[in-house]
């Protein structure tokens, strides 16, 4: 009995003593489970308190006051969901990007929902703000193939951009070529892959749709009906394509044969335009022809007679002009701007040399045409017996100068083979003065018969921008110093008296001979030669040229000269002429000749 009651005496105290182990261990256990809830909840509130330092002991009163209510109040999902959202919205800057990335997805790893929303950045700290008194700033919506804003500074290229954008032409058709590029280069690769037969086929359909409509059609209005709804097919079946596994090496490796066949066929269209601009410079226009053949058969039908005026062309006293050409409206343009501004019509006579397929239309048109009271004679160069001068070249001829290291081009224009029979041609003439085509004249030119000469030969406009030095392949041995100027031919004032007791026609046969034994039958040395130190140069306000290929002349510089020189490529008849010089060409070209209406001629 006593060794029965010893022993329960004993046990009592250590059922209390485990009793209080398990309160222990249970309270840890409920420590440690609110411990983490407590720090978050901490984190949060600490949170606003760092980045508004402003109200700190606002912020740790509403941080103690939340905390208490945590502890007080029971946590449900809907409130720990609500706390999180808020929890990720301050957190968001500092929030990794993968995990981002999952919330937008809607569901993170704990399996509590996350709306998924556009999270905003943090509001700019005031040493962030920008001065908008002194930099503008703009926000405008780029248009691409994603539409996103962007802020843009007063002056930048993509402001500019937007402000001078236009609307794309032929869009349909352009986008139908980048389908066709996209689908072609995946089409081989997608062909060898295994059970894709049948959308293989459809690939291939679709590409030969493609090509067939834009073999066809070059601009929108040109295209089928329901093409959008062939673009949306295309699409899809692009997009299909690039779903499957291919082979990167294949697709890269069709993409430059491609990239290739493009450069082939730019190469190809950049001398293809190269050589129809030279065509169409070259060719005379439509309507230029038709007035030509017009003025022929007319002037058959009614045999007009020309007047005695032989004494007046003889006439030494008066003021001759020489004009090569066979451009029926360029020689009307020439004599007409001459006449209108000049003080005495009278004293001028004008002597225009052509050819024979010219020369009927020619001799039509002065006929039926008055220019105040100048006189208008036109000669056949094949009638007139110049032995010695029978070469093709007999109308003015220009030069085109590139100088790479500039990137710049230079027209300089020459006389003819047939300039040196001048002498010959005009027997009883002592001074001349000799006009291209492509001229506009805005001042009386009387005063150039004043001209003191020197005891030389020739007057004219000397073109430094170009030396005797840059065109040293069309001289030979000739002696000559590099560093002279160019003769431009346009206006040119020739004593001829001069001329023929320097014998210059000689001279120059004599350095064509030379290159023509050196191998060169080029007389363009002979021509930039002959009057080597026999020039006198006037003054650059008589003429003003590059009209024909210089966009950048200014009006106040055009109003100043006396005569405009369309030498270049871009002849103001040419419907490839600067628009902005051709009205100074037009308003000295009688629009209501009826020759003008029937081949309507609008240059």
């Amino acid at each position: 009995m006593k060794g029965g009651g010893i022993s329960s005496y004993n046990a009592m105290p250590g059922k209390r003593r485990w009793s209080w182990l398990v309160i222990a261990v249970l309270g840890l256990v409920l420590l440690s489970m609110l411990v983490p809830l407590a720090f978050l909840l901490g984190l949060h509130n600490g949170f606003h308190s760092v980045t508004n330092t402003g109200y700190a002991n606002e912020q740790r009163s509403s941080a103690s006051s939340k905390k208490d209510a945590a502890f007080a109040s029971p946590i449900t999902k809907e409130g720990l969901s609500s706390h999180v959202d808020g929890l990720l919205k301050n957190l968001e800057p500092s929030l990794p990007k993968e995990f981002r990335r999952h919330v937008k997805e809607g569901e993170n790893k704990t399996g509590i929902h996350v709306p998924t929303q556009v999270l905003k950045p943090p509001p700019k700290r005031l040493d962030d703000e920008v001065d908008l008194s002194t930099e503008v700033i703009k926000t405008v919506k780029v248009i691409g193939e994603s539409e996103k804003m962007c802020e843009l500074k007063f002056g930048s290229y993509c402001l500019w951009r937007q402000q001078h954008r236009e609307k794309m032409k032929d869009f349909l058709v352009k986008k139908m070529k980048d389908q066709l590029y996209v689908a072609r280069a995946y089409y081989p690769t997608i062909a060898k892959l295994q059970n894709l037969n049948q959308f293989s086929l459809e690939m291939k359909q679709n590409i030969q749709e493609f090509e067939r409509i834009l073999s066809e059609s070059s601009s929108d209005t040109e295209l089928p009906p329901q093409v959008e709804k062939k673009l949306q097919k295309m699409e899809t079946t692009i997009t299909k394509a690039k779903s499957h596994t291919v082979d990167c090496n294949n697709v890269d490796k069709k993409l430059r044969q491609l990239v290739d066949l493009t450069e082939d066929e730019a190469n190809f269209h950049m001398k293809q335009s190269a050589f129809l601009y030279q065509l169409a410079v070259q060719t005379t226009p439509k309507s230029l022809h038709c007035l030509s053949m017009r003025l022929t058969v007319e002037y058959f039908k009614t045999s007009p007679i020309d007047a005695d005026v032989s004494e007046l062309l003889l006439n030494p006293e008066l003021l001759h002009y020489v004009i090569f050409s066979n451009n029926v409206l360029a020689s009307s343009v020439v004599i007409n701007s001459t006449v209108m501004h000049a003080k005495a019509s009278k004293k001028q006579v004008f002597h225009v040399l052509t050819d024979k397929q010219s020369f009927f239309s020619m001799k039509m048109w002065f006929f039926t045409n008055n220019y105040k009271d100048a006189t208008v004679e036109v000669l056949n160069i094949e009638d007139l017996n110049l032995q010695g001068h029978e070469r093709s070249m007999w109308v003015p001829q220009e030069l085109r100068v590139s100088f790479l290291s500039k990137s710049k081009t230079e027209y300089i224009s020459v006389f003819s083979h047939l300039h040196y029979a001048l002498p010959k041609i005009f027997s009883s003439l002592t001074k001349i003065v000799v006009l291209d085509d492509d001229i506009v004249v805005q001042r009386d030119l009387s005063a150039l018969w004043g001209l003191d000469m020197g005891g030389k030969v020739i007057g004219g406009l000397q073109f430094c921008n170009v030396k005797l030095g840059a065109l040293q392949g069309y001289f030979g041995k000739e002696k000559y110093n590099p560093n002279s100027c160019i003769l431009m031919s346009g206006l040119n004032v020739i004593d001829l008296v001069r001329w023929r007791e320097l014998d210059i026609t000689k001279t120059y046969q004599s350095l064509l001979q030379q290159r023509e034994r050196e191998g060169s039958g080029v007389g363009v040395g002979g021509m930039l030669l002959s009057f080597e130190g026999l020039v006198v140069g006037i003054d650059e306000r008589w003429v003003l040229s590059g009209l024909g290929h210089n966009y950048g002349i200014s009006k106040e510089a055009i109003s100043k000269a006396a005569v405009l020189h369309f030498n270049g490529n871009m002849k103001p008849w040419l419907e490839l002429g600067i628009p902005g010089y051709k009205v100074y060409w037009r308003r000295f070209l009688n629009r209501e000749n009826r020759f003008l209406s029937d081949c309507n001629v609008n240059p």
